[in-house]
């Protein structure tokens, strides 16, 4: 297939974008400490000739452009700056710098390519309303998103519609996906604290209230929620974590108290609800069998990640007309990740795309949060290509 001439255009800006994805990424930042990130975007943009917004949410960055054609509609583009405390694998030219830390999510690329578009657009603005830059921190587990909202984000940029964008490993370079409606799932973690008495392990067991034997029985009965409480046709997830009790040093000792964490997922918020309600009754009724008791607590991180029909239709129109209806996928199957772009489609109509990161001849691929991932350099002049023709969709005169 012939490359769409504005796929070409984007190649002018292609080193620049590369030796910005390769700066961000010899300097990981995780969630809202991306100071030196943030300072890098914001004079970028200002370089572009944008207005340039910095602090909301503490290292986030919002700019804005008007474009030279008549038009009252505004979108936002979303693109998160955090990395993750990863040791990366060695050998890269522009590998971390910071010992424990790494783009291990392809957040660099995402940055680069929203970098990218906004040059484009500010050497071409040939639509008619507003785009709002929207360089989100703390992606990665903090709810960046959300403290963009609650400061008012939305408020200050206001927005018709709101579109995000993921890499995705083991999808082929010059493939789009997107699905209507749940996407990414509801994130949620939980904790229950099995208490007893603890005691003697050898020479007074019968005396003690034991919470290790709660414990492994809570572990096997939660195995029920999903089989037997939820739906079949309905998706969740409920898993271990972690245990924590005891003292390795001291084996002849019940302890006092048995820890156990984990996560939760799911789509639709009556799942939701049904997951916390039975993690809460299996653990409260497995302490009282055993002379125990349990402390559950229930965090709701995420929501689910759901999209909305009319900018789904937008977005698969734009990837479409860059690489062909063939190399779109518009029904992707929902995936049990998260993302808190979420909380920016809660507030505001929109949609959210996945950009193939490649795939090795022979199927192989490094997936997301892991040592050996790496954003594709190839991707970079796509991605921001779509930014742009989405933004010649959405903000046509006329529409």
């Amino acid at each position: 297939m012939t490359e769409h001439p504005l796929v070409t255009a984007l190649r002018a800006h292609e080193a620049e974008m590369i030796d910005i994805r390769h700066q961000i990424h010899r300097n990981p930042e995780v969630g809202f400490e991306e100071n030196k990130t943030a300072a890098l975007v914001a004079d970028k943009l200002r370089s572009f000739g944008l207005e340039v917004t910095e602090g909301i949410a503490k290292t986030g960055v919002v700019a804005t452009l008007k474009g030279r054609l008549p038009g009252q509609r505004a979108v936002g583009l979303r693109a998160d700056l955090d990395a993750l405390h990863i040791q990366e694998v060695p050998g890269r030219d522009y590998g971390s710098t910071v010992s424990g830390k790494m783009h291990a999510c392809g957040h660099d690329g995402h940055t680069a390519m929203l970098l990218g578009a906004a040059r484009y657009l500010s050497e071409n603005p040939d639509f008619g309303g507003t785009v709002n830059f929207i360089f989100q921190p703390a992606e990665e587990g903090l709810g960046g998103g959300k403290v963009m909202v609650e400061e008012g984000l939305f408020d200050k940029f206001p927005v018709d519609a709101v579109y995000g964008m993921h890499n995705f490993p083991g999808v082929p370079v010059g493939h789009f996906g997107t699905r209507i409606g749940p996407f990414l799932a509801a994130s949620d973690s939980w904790e229950v604290n099995f208490h007893g008495t603890g005691g003697h392990g050898g020479a007074g067991a019968h005396l003690a209230t034991d919470p290790t034997l709660p414990t492994a029985q809570f572990i096997m009965a939660m195995q029920t929620i999903v089989s037997r409480n939820v739906p079949a046709i309905e998706t969740a997830v409920v898993s271990v974590g972690s245990i924590m009790g005891g003292d390795p040093g001291s084996p002849n000792i019940i302890p006092s108290k048995v820890t156990i964490t984990g996560t939760a997922r799911s789509y639709k918020p009556h799942i939701r609800d049904l997951l916390e309600t039975r993690l809460t009754a299996l653990a409260q009724s497995q302490a009282a069998a055993f002379g125990c008791t349990a402390e559950v607590i229930y965090n709701r991180r995420y929501p689910p990640l759901i999209t909305h029909a009319e900018q789904t239709d937008i977005s698969i129109t734009a990837a479409s007309d860059l690489v062909g209806a063939d190399h779109v996928d518009g029904n992707v199957p929902p995936a049990t990740g998260s993302e808190d772009f979420a909380f920016m489609l809660e507030a505001k109509p929109g949609g959210f795309i996945i950009i193939g990161n490649g795939v090795a001849a022979d199927g192989s691929f490094h997936n997301v949060h892991t040592p050996g991932y790496d954003f594709n350099d190839e991707i970079l002049a796509l991605g921001a290509a779509y930014w742009v023709k989405l933004v010649h969709t959405e903000l046509a005169v006329g529409k």
